[in-house]
C-alpha cells in the first residue's frame, strides 16, 4: 500500500510541477518520505546505466540517450538534469505502473559524484560510466580523492564499471574490481610531453602517493601516466580513440569508426569516448553509434552558436568551480587561428550553494588568451572585479571591464566583427543568451 500511495503521490506531483515549471525533485522527496525504500521495491529495466564524474556527465548521458534511441531501445532518462536521490525517484516512479514496474528497456541515469552512494543503495547500475575525477566545486568537494571516497560506496561487485583509461585517479576504480571496460585516447597530434596548468593534480600517485611520470598528457595531467614505485599506469583500452586532429575535427574510434567532430575540443572527444563505449557494451553496432554521434550536436545548450551584431558566436559553458572545464574551453579558443573576441561571464559563482568564493579563479590558466589573434577580452558579471584582479596577474593587456552582462553585449555589438567566443557557466549563459540571436 506504502508503495501504491509513493507513486501516487510522486505522479500528481510532478504532472503539477510540470504545469508551473518546476518539480524535478519534489515529487520523488514526497515519495521517499512515503515509501524510504521506494526504490528497493519497483521492477527496473534490464539495463540500468549510471554516469558520474566531475565533468561531461549530461553530455554523456544525452549522447547515450540517442544511439540507444537509434538502435531501437525505449529510454527512460533524467533530462533535467535532477541527478540526486529525490530526482531519480522522481524519474523511476514517473514512469513506473503503479505495480512499481518501469516501462523502459534502459534506465540511463546522471548521477551526482557525492549522492551517487544514496542513489544506488537500493539497486546497483548494471553499467557505471565514471567521466573522469578533478578539483570541482571545491567549498562542497573538497579534494577529488574525497570525491573518490564518496562514490566507492555505490559500486557494486556486479556492476560493470566503464572508466577512463586516461585519469590516473578515477581509474583507481578498477581496483578489486572484475567487470572493467576502459576508454581513452592513443598518443596524438594534440599531446604534451608534461602535464600543463597552473596546477598539478597528478602529481603524486593516487594509491602509493609517490612522484609520478607521464609519457605524454592529453590536457592538464590527463593523459599516459605512470607510477615508477607501485606500477600504477594506465591500462590497455577497450575502445580507443586511435586517431584525433581537432583543427580539422576528425576522430577515429579502434582505428576504423570515423567521425567528424561538431564541436572541436578534447572534452568533445571524452564524452563520445564514454558514450561509445557504454552503448557498445549495451549491444548497440559501432555503425549505429556512429551514425548517431556523427556531428552530433549537442540538446542540452552546453556549446551554442549564436550571431551579436556582425559577430558569429560560440557560447562555451565553464562550469564554475571548475578550473579544468575553463582551462580546457581556453584551450580550444587559443587553438583557433581566425581573429576573435572573448568575452568571459561570472556572475553567481555557486549555483546551489550560493558562495562567493572566487579563489579558484587562480587555477585557470588565463594566459592561453595570450595569442596575436585574441583581439579583445571583456570581463563581466558580478565578479568581474574577481576575475580583473586575476588578469592583472597574466602576461595580457588587451582586456577590459564591463559590469553589466547587457552593456558588454551591447559594447560588442557596436562595433568590430570578429569571431566571438563567450566563456560562462551554464547557470549564467542565459544572461547573455537574452542578448544574442541564436543559430540553429
Amino acid at each position: 500500500m506504502r508503495m501504491f500511495l509513493a507513486i501516487l503521490v510522486c505522479k500528481l506531483g510532478r504532472f503539477v510541477g510540470k504545469l508551473v515549471g518546476k518539480g524535478s525533485s519534489m515529487p520523488g522527496k514526497f515519495a521517499l518520505k512515503i515509501c524510504p525504500d521506494i526504490l528497493r521495491r519497483v521492477q527496473l529495466p534490464p539495463h540500468v546505466i549510471a554516469v558520474t564524474g566531475s565533468n561531461g556527465k549530461t553530455s554523456t548521458v544525452e549522447m547515450i540517450a540517442a544511439i540507444l534511441r537509434a538502435d531501437g531501445k525505449n529510454v527512460v532518462y533524467n533530462e533535467e538534469g535532477s541527478n540526486q536521490i529525490e530526482g531519480v525517484t522522481t524519474l523511476v516512479l514517473t514512469h513506473a505502473t503503479f505495480g512499481g514496474k518501469v516501462k523502459a528497456d534502459v534506465l540511463l541515469l546522471e548521477s551526482d559524484e557525492r549522492y551517487a552512494k544514496f542513489s544506488f543503495q537500493f539497486f546497483h547500475p548494471t553499467e557505471f560510466v565514471i567521466t573522469n575525477l578533478y578539483r570541482d566545486q571545491l567549498t562542497r568537494n573538497g579534494h577529488p580523492e574525497w570525491v573518490y571516497d564518496a562514490i566507492l560506496p555505490a559500486i557494486h561487485p556486479e556492476t560493470e564499471l566503464i572508466l577512463n583509461a586516461d585519469d590516473p585517479l578515477s581509474s583507481c576504480f578498477a581496483q578489486g574490481h572484475d567487470k572493467v571496460k576502459w576508454f581513452g585516447l592513443d598518443h596524438c597530434s594534440i599531446d604534451l610531453p608534461a602535464p600543463s596548468g597552473i596546477y598539478h593534480d597528478g602529481a603524486y600517485c593516487p594509491i602509493c602517493h609517490a612522484p609520478m611520470t607521464y609519457d605524454y598528457v592529453h590536457y592538464n595531467h590527463i593523459g599516459a601516466y605512470r607510477c615508477p614505485n607501485c606500477g600504477h599506469a594506465k591500462p590497455v583500452t577497450d575502445y580507443t580513440a586511435t586517431a584525433v586532429d581537432l583543427e580539422n575535427g576528425t576522430l577515429t574510434i579502434d582505428g576504423a569508426v570515423d567521425i567528424h567532430l561538431a564541436f572541436r575540443s578534447i572534452y568533445n572527444v571524452y564524452n563520445i569516448l564514454a558514450a561509445y563505449a557504454a552503448c557498445r557494451e549495451c549491444g548497440v553496432g559501432a555503425e549505429t553509434a556512429r551514425g548517431v554521434i556523427n556531428n552530433y550536436i549537442l540538446k542540452n545548450g552546453r556549446m551554442q552558436k549564436f550571431t551579436l551584431g556582425r559577430h558569429h558566436g560560440t557560447l562555451l559553458t565553464s562550469k564554475h568551480e571548475n578550473s579544468i572545464a575553463y582551462d580546457t574551453n581556453l584551450r580550444y579558443v587559443a587553438s583557433t587561428k581566425a581573429d576573435c573576441a572573448v568575452l568571459i561571464i561570472v556572475d553567481a559563482v555557486s549555483r546551489k550553494y550560493f558562495t562567493s568564493e572566487t579563489s579558484w579563479l587562480w587555477d585557470i590558466d588565463f594566459d592561453q588568451l595570450d595569442k596575436p589573434h585574441v583581439k579583445h577580452v571583456v570581463l563581466s558579471g558580478r565578479y568581474c572585479n574577481d576575475l580583473a584582479e586575476r588578469f592583472s596577474f597574466t602576461g595580457m593587456t588587451n582586456w577590459t571591464v564591463q559590469p553589466d552582462i547587457a552593456a558588454a553585449a551591447a559594447e560588442l555589438k557596436a562595433e568590430g566583427s570578429e569571431d566571438l567566443y563567450v566563456v560562462t557557466c551554464f547557470s549564467d549563459r542565459d544572461k547573455l543568451l537574452a542578448h544574442v540571436e541564436k543559430e540553429g
